[in-house]
């Protein structure tokens, strides 16, 4: 739906490619977020930890949900148009035609996703080498960079893909490709996900030694040898062919690209925080971390100098914020988890059943039934004797191991609506409980973090905000425009566009703050305590480990 504008008002498109949906929106230059769309994409997983996708569906999507916002639009008033995605692998061949990732040969699947675990025994090898690109991806590099799945596609589909492959693009570079006919790729990817470095480029010495020598011989063509910085203008804007596609005109500037949880850190992190008595206020943007929590959830902090942080990804130069060093923790399966938790208990049909008699979203619904049982108690005590260790996806951060299981301590027999909440409450607590963990390398590195900037779907749930704030006993910031990752796409479009002058001027002007939260002081020496446990859970995992190990 659109409000109403005035004439002389400036528009810049945001598209936004995630796990499972595309979504589009038409931001103004004061942030407001005037229209949104969205569509589902496919996602195939054919084995267990294969995840793909398409790109033809991917683009399509992106089409359908921007004509959907401009629909209606004078065309002169839209400037520009800035594209993040999820960090996922586009194989095309050397006429740009989608190569399958697959064994099965199905070329319309070239989309090897961000959370796709194949390559194991690749990036295994690869942090063998101990090479010293590995040092700017907290040391051990992951299994969801391109790096080890470039190696795996070598290696079990050499004929069939490697050989083929004219280009292998990350996501994001993929669409500013589509938009514009330019191969040119993001300093965000390339620095992210690729080894690049902002100040040595390519690694001829790191590719040789994983076995992925025929990259370097054809001067890195395939994987990025053009790299702009993200915002920068990409060629001569949209292509006649995308414009027709996209429903805009043709001509009007596309911006490099970012990854999507990069898109939601720009989208809020630069906020205007005077007069919300917050303690980062008059303090620099170092002081604050952006939490993006969707499906999986990532921790943006920046730095004036660079700070290597075990565990963290990063140190990677102007990857977010043009100028500032950024390191970035991450959680795997955060959305995922807590949808993997509550769709799997028995209790579930009652749960949809009970949401749906009260038209109200399950989550709504589950905090309500949590209200209700607590009693006196504040709702987070309820799990004084029920702990989860969230890790079913491995850890990402700070402990960089994929071999990690998730853990439940304290099940009874108990099969009805008031266990599904619990767990619930106690899988949301072991999601802020794992944020802490991060910060708290973050800090002990160097950083010096006082405030939390939350966005993403999983900010959207009140209760998940309060644990975060409680659990960290730092205030969470929340933005006006909840879609703080379009927001932050259409800042790259502003940039693009030259009607800003910086990343940094269009972040001040176009993110806002919304509500803030603020920690429950009182409530301080129950997270410790959960806290401590949570400590010993991973413990205990890798002691038990150790005992099968030996026997």
């Amino acid at each position: 739906m659109h409000s109403g504008r005035q004439t002389s008002v400036k528009y810049y498109v945001g598209i936004d490619v995630g796990s499972a949906s595309v979504r589009a929106a038409l931001v103004d230059e004061f942030g407001t977020v005037v229209a949104h769309a969205e569509q589902p994409i496919q996602i195939w997983e054919p084995q267990p930890d294969h995840y793909e996708q398409s790109s033809a569906d991917i683009w399509a999507a992106c089409c359908a949900v921007t004509k959907k916002v401009v629909c209606g639009v004078d065309a002169s008033q839209i400037r520009g148009v800035g594209f993040d995605a999820t960090c996922s692998l586009v194989v095309v061949d050397k006429q740009f035609q989608p190569l399958a990732v697959n064994s099965q040969g199905q070329n319309n699947r070239n989309v090897i996703m961000w959370m796709d675990h194949r390559a194991v025994s690749q990036v295994d090898r690869i942090n063998a080498t101990q090479h010293r690109v590995l040092s700017y991806v907290g040391g051990v590099m992951s299994v969801e960079m391109q790096p080890p799945k470039l190696l795996w596609i070598k290696e079990n589909l050499q004929e069939s893909c490697w050989e083929k492959a004219g280009y292998f693009f990350d996501l994001p570079d993929f669409l500013s490709w589509k938009a514009t006919g330019v191969t040119a790729r993001s300093l965000c990817t390339l620095v992210c996900k690729w080894t690049y470095t902002s100040d040595g480029g390519w690694d001829d010495s790191f590719w040789k030694i994983i076995g992925l020598e025929d990259l370097v011989k054809d001067k890195y063509e395939k994987i990025g040898n053009h790299v702009l910085s993200p915002g920068e203008s990409v060629g001569k804007g949209l292509t006649p062919e995308a414009a027709k596609e996209l429903g805009l005109p043709k001509g009007i500037a596309v911006a490099a690209s970012l990854i999507d949880a990069h898109a939601g850190g720009l989208g809020v992190i630069g906020a205007d925080v005077r007069g919300h008595n917050l303690p980062c206020e008059n303090q620099p943007i170092t002081s604050r971390v952006a939490l993006i929590c969707g499906t999986s959830s990532c921790h943006m902090g920046v730095s004036e100098t660079p700070i290597f942080v075990p565990g963290v990804w990063g140190p990677y130069f102007s990857a977010m914020v043009p100028g500032l060093w950024l390191n970035e923790g991450g959680q795997s399966a955060t959305g995922k988890l807590i949808e993997h938790v509550v769709q799997g208990h028995v209790a579930f049909p009652e749960l949809q059943s009970k949401a749906a008699a009260s038209a109200q979203s399950i989550y709504t619904y589950l905090n309500s039934h949590l209200d209700l049982i607590k009693k006196s108690l504040p709702v987070g005590f309820l799990t004084v004797d029920l702990h989860v260790w969230p890790d079913f996806h491995g850890n990402r951060s700070p402990l960089t191991d994929l071999t990690l299981k998730g853990m439940v301590v304290g099940l009874t027999l108990s099969r009805g609506l008031d266990e599904l909440a619990l767990i619930y409450l106690a899988t949301i607590q072991a999601i802020a409980l794992g944020t802490r963990h991060i910060l708290e390398a973050m800090e002990a590195a160097g950083h010096h973090i006082n405030t939390l900037f939350l966005c993403g779907g999983l900010s959207k749930n009140p209760l998940f905000v309060q644990m975060h704030a409680d659990i960290t006993g730092k205030p969470v910031v929340l933005s006006k425009e909840v879609e703080s990752v379009l927001v932050g796409a259409a800042i790259l479009g502003a940039c693009a566009s030259g009607d800003f002058a910086s990343i940094q001027e269009a972040m001040a002007e176009m993110g806002k703050i919304g509500r803030v939260v603020r920690p429950n002081r009182e409530h301080k020496r129950f997270y410790d305590k959960k806290y401590e446990v949570f400590l010993k859970l991973v413990e205990h995992q890798r002691e038990y480990r150790s005992i099968m190990k030996s026997s």
